[in-house]
């Protein structure tokens, strides 16, 4: 029995294929673009063929994120609330709260056992502390944000970022660029100014360790460090943040499908 698992974020469409055996048989991501209908079925197909398999060798695709109503081949569509906070249970059980930093928008999660979602706080109105945010700061630096982590790094002293609005934030840096502050110095200041936002995010849901960050911007090393420097206890990221949500798609798709048969 073969389930999959649709994530349509803003940046990026993720899909995973899961076996009966909690396996994953393959996983793809592709850009969203300003198609997301389209990009969600280039990502289901290449997982396919990853996997070698074709759509009826699945018994039930589960859609979530941003663009989950965008999936004409869903069963059906879940909250990315509650499909990461399934994901991280799979994948770290002991999780107690979780930061789902994504392209446009960041939450933080209180789990209760198995994954169940028992509080959280959203940020969807503004880009700061998102992955957006850091393309736009890392293209003001002329850096790849792949890269503003490493380069955080070697910072001497980070630089204060006042603003954690996108828009002012960039003219911040541009400021700080032509007064001859080090790159390095700026984005170790991005950094903080972002784990700050995600700082007041953590608070309203009453955080307890251990933490665990999932999304893309996870694979951000500068931000994790920033985080746990504020928090005062270790960010855990799992080896793929980008699938978390895809992965409880999946994962959520199998308990029905499951719950189904066990119904007959």
């Amino acid at each position: 029995m073969i389930v999959a698992g649709v994530d349509v974020g803003s940046l990026t469409a993720k899909a995973l294929l899961l076996d009966d055996g909690r396996q994953v048989l393959s996983r793809r991501v592709v850009a969203t673009g300003a198609r997301a209908a389209e990009a969600a079925q280039t990502a289901y197909s290449g997982a396919l063929a990853d996997a070698g398999l074709s759509q009826a060798d699945v018994v039930y695709v589960l859609a979530t994120g941003y663009g989950r109503a965008r999936v004409p081949f869903a069963h059906d569509q879940v909250t990315e609330i509650t499909c990461h906070a399934r994901g991280i249970a799979h994948l770290l059980p002991a999780t107690q709260t979780l930061l789902d930093v994504g392209g446009q928008d960041s939450k933080a999660i209180r789990l209760g056992p198995g994954g169940r979602v028992v509080d959280f706080a959203m940020n969807d109105k503004c880009a700061a502390g998102t992955g957006r945010f850091l393309e736009v700061m890392a293209r003001a630096l002329e850096v790849d944000v792949a890269d503003l982590g490493a380069l955080a790094a070697q910072a001497r002293q980070a630089a204060r970022i006042s603003s954690t609005c996108t828009v002012f934030a960039e003219s911040e840096v541009v400021g700080l660029v032509g007064a001859g502050r080090l790159p390095a110095d700026i984005a170790a200041g991005l950094h903080l100014a972002i784990a700050e936002r995600l700082l007041g995010l953590l608070h309203q849901v009453v955080w307890t360790p251990p933490v665990a960050m999932s999304g893309g911007v996870a694979y951000n090393a500068g931000v994790v460090r920033a985080l746990e420097a504020r928090l005062g206890t270790p960010v855990t990221v799992p080896p793929e943040p980008q699938l978390v949500g895809a992965l409880g798609a999946a994962l959520l798709a199998l308990d029905r499908v499951s719950a189904k048969g066990a119904g007959h």
